[in-house]
């Protein structure tokens, strides 16, 4: 593919669909979500409103971190704390798929439809790749940002029109689109992280506190896989405790699962056979973490597991 070409095509179909009126997006940091931003500032200008939903599940320092990022590329990108909202309907909740609803209806319905409403946005831009629309329709899991592709009408449901410049592309294409737009490496290498973020890496109810575990857990994995280049690494948070012994008593503590994992286009993935040092290192920083007491590698291939837990 011409990716040059792909870009001056996307330019063009977003200025012809949006007209004189005014977009708004949702960037999470990712590569996608940064890719429809930057597309979409370049089509629009500042008739693209981009905001950052800090939803509670997010990474450590996450929103202030890719609001500096697009600073530095002249984007403004407006925080909107929005913790409390995805946090309450979260709450009680333990099955995958409701969780996964839950995130999207908060981000849809009520987050974004009240910033729509605010900003008189008609068109919302999604960083959709064509994965997510195959896993979503063939049942797999259902991605947060699919709603045309299982017959609901944003414009009915939502009260705004939905782009999808990237559905065509898997990831690395978007990637390929990302350096063609000059994106910074930290950008545009950046690991998949999900829509619905570290609610997808805890298995069972998302509270605050699991939160505060894997987020911790995150920042580990992050640092010590850096530099094995995989696809994808991270921590997740089991439902299940075990008995462990802390500082000579017995403890019943929590359980973080470590995947990394290679893949092109997440269709499939193989997990990465790390040396023991690097293992046990990320064991040993793990489960110095308060309340966590065992630490796991999970070594499944994507079929039968899916990259993620959730």
């Amino acid at each position: 593919m011409d990716y040059r070409a792909f870009v001056e095509e996307k330019i063009s179909e977003i200025r012809k669909a949006v007209g004189d009126g005014i977009a708004i997006n949702a960037l999470s940091g990712g590569v996608d979500s940064s890719v429809v931003t930057v597309l979409g500032h370049r089509a629009l200008g500042d008739r693209l409103k981009t905001v950052f939903i800090d939803s509670a599940l997010m990474r450590q320092g996450e929103p202030e971190e890719v609001r500096e990022v697009f600073a530095d590329m002249c984007i403004p990108v407006e925080i909107v704390d929005a913790r409390a909202d995805f946090l309450g309907a979260l709450a009680g909740l333990t099955d995958p798929e409701e969780k996964r609803s839950a995130v999207t209806n908060t981000f849809y319905r009520k987050v974004f439809g009240n910033l729509v409403r605010e900003s008189g946005a008609t068109f919302l831009f999604h960083g959709t790749i064509l994965t997510d629309i195959e896993e979503t329709v063939a049942g797999i899991k259902r991605q947060h940002n699919i709603l045309t592709q299982l017959g609901i009408d944003p414009k009915q449901e939502y009260g705004y029109h939905v782009l999808e410049p990237l559905a065509e592309l898997r990831k690395d294409g978007v990637r390929e689109v990302a350096k063609v737009l000059g994106l910074p490496p930290k950008i545009a290498e950046r690991i998949p992280f999900p829509g619905p973020a570290l609610a997808t890496r805890v298995v069972g109810e998302v509270t605050e506190e699991r939160l505060d575990l894997v987020r911790a857990a995150t920042v580990i994995v992050e640092e010590e896989l850096a530099p094995t280049k995989a696809f994808q690494y991270f921590a997740v948070l089991l439902e299940d405790k075990a008995t462990g012994i802390r500082d000579g008593k017995r403890e019943f503590g929590h359980i973080i699962v470590v995947r990394c994992i290679h893949s092109v286009d997440a269709r499939e993935a193989t997990a990465v056979e790390l040396p023991w040092e690097t293992l046990h290192r990320i064991c040993e920083r793990i489960v110095a973490i308060k309340g966590v007491n065992r630490c796991l590698y999970d070594l499944t291939p994507k079929p039968p597991a899916t990259i993620e837990y959730i």
